[in-house]
């Protein structure tokens, strides 16, 4: 793993990651906390583990992606928690792709959980807490200026074709993509030209992800209708995936966490009400 420059104090803080300077202007340094949010915030608490999880999986699929030649801001891990990625101006939406009908989707239109979908369905949404992310169109989204009708366009080929490699690269794990939510962002090419690039995350906290046999919940699901047992589905995932850490690993990440949270005065549980 690679070393980065001191960095100086975080430049955004979300609810499920941190943002910091990278070794250059180009770059930012993405860490992955072990925080879990759900209903817009409402629900929350700290799941011992998670951060580590997500940073390796997130590795992973970015990776993948790249391979068969979908850009995305990835660049490399730096340590279990941290990932160097390229900076770039972030769309304001996050773009859903739905195979399975689940979640919201059901209680919108009135689909019973696990309807398989005629065809994968796109959706668009406001990245904005204040408003509870609220589902947008592309007339929104052109007359509010958020992107131009080619970005549109970029965004939902990229969407589309990430979501017809990953459903295959969970099936052969044994796992279902119910649907997923994807950010962009706007790259400056060398010419001239803006690109728009995957960012942001994929992982557990991001996608709906059922077992094919049993149809088991293993994603943030577990912990928004709490059915218990999140780390070890995240855990799952990791393990079919390929990239769990040794268990020494992470009790080395979380003791270290935990002495610094100790310095901090703040507690550490495995799973931590804060509502």
């Amino acid at each position: 793993m690679r070393k980065v420059p001191h960095r100086s104090q975080p430049l955004y803080e979300g609810k499920a990651k941190i943002l910091l300077p990278g070794p250059d202007p180009s770059t930012l340094v993405q860490h992955f906390k072990d925080d879990a949010t759900a209903f817009n915030n409402a629900k929350r608490a700290t799941i011992e583990g998670k951060g580590v999880l997500n940073n390796l999986i997130s590795e992973y699929m970015f990776q993948a992606l790249s391979e068969i030649g979908l850009a995305n801001h990835f660049l490399h891990r730096i340590n279990m928690r941290e990932q160097l990625i390229r900076k770039l101006e972030m769309i304001p939406l996050e773009v859903v792709v739905r195979n399975i009908a689940a979640g919201s989707f059901c209680e919108r239109y009135g689909c019973k959980e696990g309807t398989v979908l005629p065809r994968s369905i796109v959706e668009y949404c406001l990245k904005d807490d204040k408003l509870a992310d609220p589902p947008v169109s592309e007339d929104h989204i052109t007359a509010f200026g958020w992107a131009h009708p080619q970005e549109i366009d970029d965004m939902l080929s990229l969407a589309l074709r990430a979501n017809d490699f990953l459903q295959g690269v969970f099936r052969a794990v044994g796992l279902r993509l119910v649907d997923f939510k994807l950010e962009f962002g706007r790259s400056v090419e060398d010419n001239g030209d803006v690109a728009i690039w995957l960012a942001d995350e994929i992982s557990p906290d991001t996608c709906r992800l059922w077992d094919r046999d049993s149809q088991e919940k293993l994603d943030k699901d577990r912990f928004r209708h709490d059915l218990g047992k999140v780390e070890r589905a995240y855990r799952e995932v990791a393990r079919r995936l390929g990239v769990l850490p040794s268990n020494s690993a992470l009790k080395n990440s979380g003791a270290a966490k935990k002495s610094a949270a100790e310095k901090n005065g703040k507690s550490s549980e495995s799973i931590r009400s804060v509502e």
